[in-house]
C-alpha cells in the first residue's frame, strides 16, 4: 500500500525567480525506508518540508495516507514523527520534562519517556537542563521524542549526524527496529553508507530533479566502472591486473592466464554508492 505518492512536483519560494523544486515524482510504499540524497542545496529539505505539511504552495500532487497536503488537517501530526538535523528544546528544561511536555501534544498514549532515554544512552542525563547538552545527546534526545507518540511516518534528518560510531550504530539499530513495526520512514541524509545500510530505496536529487531512483544495490551493481581484480603466476611472481567487469572477456592478458590455470585470485570490487552518485550527477555530497 502507497503511504506517500508524489506527482510531477513544481515549487518556487516568493523570493527566487526559479523553481526550487522541478517535476518531482516518486511514492514510498507502507514499511519501506526511503533515503533522499544530495547536496546541500539541491533541495531535499524543500521537499521534506512539503510533505510535513510546512510548505503547501506546490503545483502537482502530494498525497499522504490517501490525503492531499494542501488539505492537511492537524490529525496529519498525530500520525507522523519528525527529526530534525538541529533539534530546538527548551533550553531551561530537562530532558525528561521536555520530553513529557512533548508527549502531551498528542491525544495518543505515549512511550514512557524514561524507557526511550535508557535506549539512547542518556536516562543518565533525564534530570539535566538541555541547555549543557551537546549536539550529540541533543540528536539522540530529537531521534527519541519524534519516537514519542508511536507515529506511522517517520521524517529522519541526518539521524547520525555528529554521533560517535557507538551511538550511531544504536540509532541505526532503531530505526530498523521502526522498519520491523511496519512503520515507513523518509531518510535524508548526506551519508552514503547510512543510505546503503538502511535504505530500501534511494532517490539522488540533483538541483531539485530526482536523477534516478532505485534499491541501493541495485545502482551500485548497474555502475559502469565495476572493476574486476585479478592475479596470475607468470614466471614464478605474482602478478595483479586490474579492469572492468564489462572488459574481462576482452583481456588478453586474463584468458591466457585463465587457460594456463596460472589465476591465483580474482574478485570483483563494485562502485561504492558515493562513486555512483558522482557518476551520474557529476557532483559530490558536501
Amino acid at each position: 500500500m502507497k503511504v506517500i505518492d508524489v506527482q510531477n512536483v513544481f515549487l518556487k519560494y516568493p523570493s527566487s525567480k526559479r523553481d526550487t523544486i522541478k517535476g518531482i515524482t516518486f511514492d514510498v510504499e507502507e514499511g519501506e525506508i526511503f533515503g533522499f540524497l544530495g547536496p546541500s542545496g539541491a533541495g531535499k529539505s524543500t521537499m521534506q518540508k512539503i510533505l510535513t505539511g510546512t510548505l503547501r504552495d506546490y503545483r502537482g500532487s502530494v498525497r499522504i495516507f490517501d490525503m492531499e497536503m494542501r488539505q492537511r488537517t492537524n490529525d496529519y501530526y498525530e500520525k507522523i514523527g519528525v527529526d530534525f538535523e538541529f533539534p530546538n528544546f527548551y533550553g531551561k528544561f530537562t530532558a525528561i520534562d521536555n520530553l513529557n511536555y512533548f508527549a502531551s501534544l498528542y491525544s495518543t498514549r505515549a512511550t514512557d519517556p524514561l524507557e526511550l532515554l535508557e535506549r539512547v544512552g542518556l536516562l543518565g542525563d533525564a534530570d539535566k537542563k538541555v541547555s549543557s547538552f551537546s549536539k550529540g545527546m541533543k540528536m539522540r534526545l530529537g531521534f527519541i521524542r519524534a519516537l514519542l507518540h508511536d507515529p506511522k511516518l517517520l521524517f529522519l534528518d541526518e539521524p547520525t549526524s555528529g554521533l560517535d560510531p557507538s551511538n550511531a550504530r544504536i540509532l541505526k539499530d532503531m530505526i530498523l527496529e521502526q522498519k520491523r513495526k511496519g512503520k515507513t520512514i523518509i531518510l535524508t541524509t548526506h551519508n552514503m553508507h547510512d543510505a546503503e545500510e538502511l535504505c530500501d530505496r534511494v532517490a539522488f536529487i540533483v538541483d531539485g530533479t530526482i536523477q534516478t531512483m532505485d534499491a541501493p544495490h541495485a545502482l551500485r551493481k548497474g555502475g559502469t566502472n565495476t572493476r574486476v581484480i585479478y592475479s596470475y603466476m607468470d614466471h614464478g611472481k605474482e602478478v595483479e591486473n586490474i579492469c572492468t567487469l564489462s572488459g574481462l572477456a576482452d583481456s588478453q592478458e586474463f584468458q591466457r592466464a585463465l587457460k594456463a590455470g596460472a589465476l591465483t585470485r580474482i574478485h570483483s570490487k563494485e562502485q561504492t554508492l558515493e562513486e555512483v552518485f558522482i557518476e551520474l550527477t557529476g557532483r559530490r555530497l558536501q
